[in-house]
């Protein structure tokens, strides 16, 4: 992945990763992912392209721990453009970013995805990974908070306990 495949990626992302698709991934896709991978940990960042078309994306970091002699790898991000999908292109990429994290000294590869995302399992169990764990993911809608503070709205906020005179310690 070069500089200017940023934002290429970002819209394939965007393409992907909708909310009605993968919610929870949906949730956490913008810019700055691609963005902070690139920054940080560029040769896990690989693109496959077809002429000048990006037509696939793996975005991905080494995480190492202190006091660990371990190195782990984490995929954060795979996506092909649906045109291309089921024709090789995530096999390809991850083979070269499994390579990559080998040739890094990474002992375990982490990756997540939701768990009816049943075309994304298949994918990760064939390549070897096991042990699923599930994850649950719990969220607070604040609009009735923000409905609260708009303006010309009362608001009815609690009232300040005052000490009265007797409770205030007495200074020396």
């Amino acid at each position: 992945m070069e500089i200017d495949d940023i934002a290429p990626v970002f819209h394939l992302g965007e393409e992907l990763f909708t909310a009605r698709a993968v919610p929870n991934l949906y949730r956490t896709w913008d810019e700055y992912e691609v963005v902070t991978n690139f920054h940080t940990d560029p040769e896990f960042c690989l693109v496959a392209e077809e002429d000048t078309t990006i037509v696939g994306f793996v975005l991905g970091s080494v995480i190492e721990k202190s006091r660990s002699a371990w190195k782990y790898g984490y995929l954060s991000w795979l996506g092909v453009r649906p045109g291309w999908q089921r024709r090789g292109v995530a096999e390809k990429l991850f083979r070269h970013f499994r390579e990559l994290m080998l040739k890094a000294g990474v002992r375990i590869l982490l990756v997540d995805t939701e768990a009816d995302n049943l075309p994304a399992l298949r994918f990760f169990r064939k390549h070897g990974f096991k042990h699923p764990q599930e994850h649950i993911y719990l969220s607070l809608n604040l609009d009735p908070h923000r409905r609260d503070m708009l303006p010309g709205r009362k608001r009815v906020l609690p009232v300040p306990h005052r000490p009265r005179i007797d409770e205030v310690p007495e200074t020396e």
